[in-house]
Parts: C-alpha cells; structure tokens; sequence
C-alpha cells in the first residue's frame, strides 16, 4: 500500500527526457512549484548517454539544431544556455560521401556552401542554392509560430493567414519534386532532403512543408553540446532544481489519482508514495500516457509509426581523422532504399548511413588517443517488419561495417570494439512504440490537429508532451512541446480561477 506523505506539487511531470525538462523550466518561470518523476537513473530519455568503459557515449540523438528552443526554456527560470551548456556549433554540419567517390561537406553558412557546391557541381547549381536557402527560410517562417510553436484545438485552427502562405510556397508538394526545381545534383538534392527521414518520411513523397527540417540542419546550423548530448538534459535538470524542482531519479509513475468528475488530484509511484497535485503532464510515450491515463483515444485510422534504426555503438582503438563529426555514406540504390525500408519492411540492399564521430568535435570523450563511432542504419519498425531480428543481427552488424570498408573507412572493423548493438527489438524492450526511436510518422494524417493530441477528453488537468504528441519529432518540436504542455497546463489553472459571470 502506498504510505501516506505531505508531499505537495502544483504540477508533476512524468519523465525528464527534453520534452518534460522543457515543460518544468516553462512552468516554474511562471510560478508554479514542480515534481519530477524520472524511470531512469539518469535525465535524458531520447538524448540519454551512458559511460562505457570510460567512453561516454550518446545512446540517442546525436543532431542538435535550433538553440534558441534551449535558451527559450532556460531564459523561464532566469538562466542562459551557457551557464549550463556549452555548445559548439559544427562546421561542417556533415560530410557527405558518395557511391561515385565524391565527397561534399554541407555547410550551414552561406557563402561556405555556395563555393563548396560551386566547385562540386558548377555555377547553375550554386546560384540554385541561394534560392533554395531563401525557400526553405520562407517557409520555416510561415510554419515557426503556427505549426509548429502553437497549440491545436480543432482543425478549425488550421484556418489561418499562414495556411495560404505555406500553400503559396507550395510546400503541398513534395519534397523532392520541389527541391529539384532548385538543384540539378542528384547528390545535392540528396543532402537537401535527406532529413526527412527524421520524421519517417520517405523524402521523395513528403510534404515539400517538411523541407524545415532541411532548414533547421542546412540554414539554423548543427550544434554538439560538449560533454556529450546528455548534457542537454543535465544542465536543464540542474537548472530545475535550482529553481526549486524536486526531481526523483529512478522512480515511475505507476496511477493517476482522479477525482469522482475525472479531474487530477494525485500521482502514485513505485516508491510508495503520493504526491498531491493540480495538474500532471505526462513526457512519456503515447502507449505509456494512455496507460496511466486508462484510455486511448479513438482514431479513424491506425497509427502509423517511422521507421526503426540498427545502431553500433563502439569506440576505436586508434583516431579516425578521416571522419568528421557526421559523415553520410550513401549508397548509389538512394531511392530502392525506402522503398525497401518503408514499404516492404526489409533491410537496405545498397545501406546508406550515418557515421558520428563526436570525439571531432569533444576529444574529452574518450581517453587520449581514442574515437567514439556510432553507426546508424535505417531499417523497418515492428509493424512492418519481415526481419528475424535474433537470427540477422549479427551478420547485418558485419556487413555494414564491411559496406564501410568498400566506401573508405578502411580498417574501422578490426579497430571497433563495440558496446552495444541496438536494433528494433532493442528500442521495444526500452518501451518505444513499435520498436522505433523517431515515433509516429509525420504523414498528413498524423501532422498539427490531426496528431494525437496533447489534451485527452475526460482527462482534466492532465496535459500529454514529447515527440508522440504535438508538434512532433525531433529535439526541437520536443522542446517545443513542453511548452505548449505548460501553456495548457497554466491556461487551465487560470480558467478555473476565474469568477463566474452572472446571467444577464
């Protein structure tokens, strides 16, 4: 039985991956006393890391952009990113290596990336470039404060002046028809839509509106923070606390407490306790929210989840100069590969990858003379998968390090030793939803209103944040939505509060 506590909170948030962490700094900046409640023994969710044989590697996100998101939330409780957080921003954002043999480094500055595409692939494509930039900025203009930054009631709230201006910038679209317009390089269109495939979308069919995410990795610019990206959630966990947080590690939510009318009054944990309340936001996956909550919400149509990954996780022997701090290795099959992955659940015939080097950037990392490398290959998610995960792991392991080897990355086999193997069935058994890392896809159907939504009808005082809700995937959108989950959360509070009006 749960022991009887005084322990009071105005709001407690359920999980401090970036998502909660952005909602606590957001809510005690607006005065209201906070409870953390975190599974884990260590904040982080999505950008956790771990140390490993005294290699701290990142188990999560390895992309950081848009830092004006962190300074958003720290600047609620009074503080700088740079109290906290030391960010270095990367450049080149990646390095991108082709079936042909080429290589392109994608800068985020402007000039930088016009001489590198105009003694890659010409004058034309160059001076294409200039105008894709000043697209794709147009068109994170017209999405920041709306569909991206601002909460959903209704489709009704689509019914907006920027509606008309996203339609006129023609991001219903797609993507890859669109960018084309812009670049003749296959490769260039390539490094310019790739990003997509962090929203689970295949970037020849995805909205031409997903094109912010290009504009986030290619204009905003790409950030490491150093100590590795788990530091992201140490700082804003530090912050909170400082601010008057109470934040337990290693303790779960395991009910929700209502009222007879359905309203939040209490949180009860693993640890035996309850901890009175006025409002909850829940930083979880979508699956572990309704299960908490006792109810999912009907939806016409299933839920349709990204694509999975298969991760290595090692560090070398040796220093890898050769690699920079990101490196794409396309495969010369680029579109068979998400028809592959996507469509008919098997594995890439012709692998493209990511490979993070971010020793480049933090040598501290590991120990002196030594590089962590992850590998990152896209593969199909639970749902739609045809893999006999237990049975292929091990050779598929093999093989991309052999695909590494035939594309330069010469001796990284025998110099690897590797921590860790993640694939679908690994990120099922941490509690991700059909076995992915990046969630739900960001399809039409499943994109602004039409994404589950951050409140649940017969849930008062009960608020939903992170990558499974609005406005999305990605540590951006995540940041975001913790605090749209605080709006809610004070909006609420201040409705309650208000005097009854008297009939005319």
């Amino acid at each position: 039985m749960d022991r009887e506590t005084s322990e009071h909170a105005d709001v407690v948030v359920v999980g401090a991956g970036l998502a909660g962490l952005s909602a606590t700094l957001h809510l005690l900046g607006a005065g209201r006393s906070v409870t953390v409640l975190e599974r884990d023994s260590a904040p982080g969710g999505r950008v956790a890391d771990r140390v490993l044989h005294g290699h701290r590697i990142d188990l999560g996100a390895s992309v950081f952009t848009m830092p004006e998101l962190l300074d958003e939330a720290f600047a609620a409780v009074g503080e700088t990113t740079a109290e906290r957080v030391t960010l270095v921003r990367l450049d080149p954002a990646y390095r991108a290596h082709f079936a042909d043999g080429s290589t392109i480094a994608l800068h985020t500055d402007a000039e930088a990336m016009e001489a590198e595409i105009r003694a890659v692939a010409g004058a034309a494509d160059a001076e294409g470039y200039r105008r894709l930039r000043h697209w794709l900025s147009e068109l994170y203009a017209a999405q920041r404060d709306t569909f991206i930054g601002a909460n959903f009631d209704s489709v009704r709230d689509l019914a907006r002046p920027e509606l008309a201006r996203l339609a006129a910038l023609g991001g219903f679209g797609r993507l890859g028809a669109k960018t084309a317009r812009f670049l003749r390089d296959e490769r260039l269109r390539r490094l310019f839509t790739f990003q997509s495939l962090y929203a689970g979308l295949d970037p020849m069919r995805a909205l031409a509106a997903y094109g912010v995410i290009a504009y986030m990795d290619t204009v905003a610019g790409v950030y490491y923070p150093k100590g590795g990206m788990g530091q992201l959630a140490r700082g804003m966990t530090a912050a909170a606390r400082a601010a008057g947080a109470t934040v337990r590690l290693g303790t779960a939510a395991t009910r929700l407490e209502r009222t007879t009318d359905g309203r939040v009054r209490a949180v009860h944990t693993d640890t035996g306790d309850r901890i009175s309340c006025g409002a909850v936001v829940l930083a979880t996956e979508l699956h572990t929210a309704y299960a908490l909550l006792g109810r999912t919400p009907r939806r016409p149509v299933r839920a349709r989840y990204s694509p999975s990954a298969v991760v290595l996780y090692g560090h070398t022997a040796h220093r890898r100069p050769e690699l920079g701090h990101h490196n794409l290795f396309f495969g010369e099959a680029w579109r068979e590969t998400f028809t592959e992955v996507v469509r008919r659940g098997r594995l890439m015939s012709d692998p493209s990858l990511l490979v993070t080097r971010p020793t480049a950037t933090d040598p501290d990392l590991a120990p002196p003379g030594r590089d962590i490398v992850t590998v990152l290959a896209p593969a199909p998610n639970l749902r739609t998968s045809r893999v006999d995960w237990p049975r292929v792991t091990a050779a598929y392991r093999d093989e991309l390090l052999r695909t590494l080897e035939t594309r330069g990355v010469t001796g990284l086999g025998d110099d690897l030793t590797l921590e860790r193997v993640a694939t679908p069935l690994t990120w099922a058994a941490e509690g991700l939803g059909a076995g992915t890392p990046f969630s739900l896809a960001h399809t039409l159907g499943q994109t602004g209103p039409f994404r589950p939504a951050n409140r649940v009808r017969g849930a008062a005082g009960v608020v939903l944040a992170g990558c499974g809700t609005t406005p999305g995937v990605g540590i951006p959108p995540v940041l975001v939505s913790g605090r749209l989950a605080a709006e809610r959360v004070l909006a609420d509070r201040a409705s309650r509060r208000a005097p009854l009006l008297s009939a005319p």
